[in-house]
């Protein structure tokens, strides 16, 4: 009598394991949120947070004659070389603006002994950079140039200056890049979730056979999104300013051109996701794949000075970027209208190639 062979306890267990993981790994959708979307943040914090080896030098602009600079010894030098991107001016004011406009960190002037750093408020980590440098350019200047050891007053000593208004508040400098977050956010999910839904519930289809014009449904979808835009700047720069004390420039109406512009430069890019998204998560998935990345990528939530060059290229290089320094240059700096004028060509440009490639893959009906 032949024995029966008996079932190997745990058997289904591993079935179901392996029918399980087997599901996980066809799962397109599930492998991209739970392996490659942490993959790319991973690659990004990486590239942002890069060691200094990595990063640009700091630019800093040097007025007139800097002796603790001038004078450093060749292995301080080096080492300064390393972390600060120093320039020569010989005029004050226009250094000073610079700063104040975002194109260089610092200006540094010396009158005796006494060294001053003049930073923004608008980027107070790569202050704290500078003035860390310069302070310990300071000390050493004190010890190893002059031998400071004696116990008299230091040589040099070192203060700092603000360049803007010191009233101002880190309110000012959050208020541009957070509405510029919330409008890339509200046109791309609102454009990719709809145009979704719409085609899926047949709303799209009938609309198409509706006595009404193409030209007019488009135009309808845009004059609202353009209207909550406008509805976004209100409620937050009236928040900003009857609850955090917000100060805004005389230039502050400028926002408008460029929020009617970053509108539709993501309205567009909304378009485009639902146009190749065949269910509404996959929409919402790939616009929140898109508009998240950017909004760290376009110093959105912090700064990017002090990042690695390609980096700060990829950067330059999205729509978002441009929609918080435009805003940042007439809401903060005070600067006028020329201030808004390439961010606006910048983000007509992103909207109409996205337009054109959303047109291409448009699609009325589900199938």
């Amino acid at each position: 009598m032949s024995e029966q062979s008996t079932p190997v306890r745990g058997t289904p267990l591993a079935s179901l394991t392996v029918a399980m993981f087997k599901g996980f790994i066809r799962d397109r959708m599930t492998l991209f949120w739970s392996i490659a979307f942490p993959l790319m943040f991973l690659v990004l914090f990486g590239g942002v947070f890069a060691g200094s080896d990595e990063a640009s030098p700091t630019p800093v602009i040097v007025v007139g004659d800097v002796a603790v600079l001038d004078h450093a010894p060749d292995e301080a030098r080096e080492g300064i070389d390393q972390v600060l991107d120093v320039t020569r001016s010989k005029d004050l004011d226009a250094a000073l603006a610079k700063v104040e406009e975002g194109d260089a960190a610092a200006v540094v002037t010396q009158r005796d002994g006494q060294v001053e750093v003049h930073y923004s408020e608008a980027d107070m980590v790569t202050a704290a950079q500078v003035q860390g440098v310069m302070q310990a350019v300071v000390q050493q200047a004190n010890t190893a140039i002059y031998q400071q050891t004696t116990g008299d007053a230091p040589a040099f000593t070192m203060t700092t200056s603000q360049v803007e208004d010191e009233s101002m508040q880190a309110i000012q400098y959050v208020t541009p890049s957070l509405l510029g977050w919330a409008v890339a956010m509200s046109a791309t999910f609102g454009a990719a979730a709809n145009l979704v839904v719409w085609r899926k519930n047949g709303l799209l289809r009938r609309l198409r056979l509706a006595p009404i014009s193409t030209g007019s449904i488009v135009t309808a979808r845009v004059g609202v999104s353009l209207v909550v835009a406008l509805i976004q700047a209100a409620i937050f720069i009236g928040l900003g300013v009857l609850a955090f004390g917000l100060t805004l420039t005389g230039w502050w109406p400028l926002v408008v051109p460029l929020l009617l512009a970053g509108t539709l430069a993501f309205l567009s890019i909304g378009m485009l996701a639902g146009a190749v998204a065949k269910t509404e998560e996959a929409a919402v998935g790939l616009a929140n794949f898109i508009v998240l990345p950017m909004a760290f990528l376009s110093g959105s939530f912090f700064p990017l000075d002090g990042a690695p060059s390609w980096i700060q290229a990829v950067s330059r290089a999205l729509p978002l970027r441009h929609l918080n320094d435009g805003m940042l240059d007439v809401m903060v700096r005070g600067q006028g209208p020329s201030a808004v004028v390439v961010p606006v060509l910048v983000l007509l440009a992103f909207a109409a190639v996205f337009t054109t490639i959303s047109a291409k893959l448009f699609r009325w009906d589900a199938t």
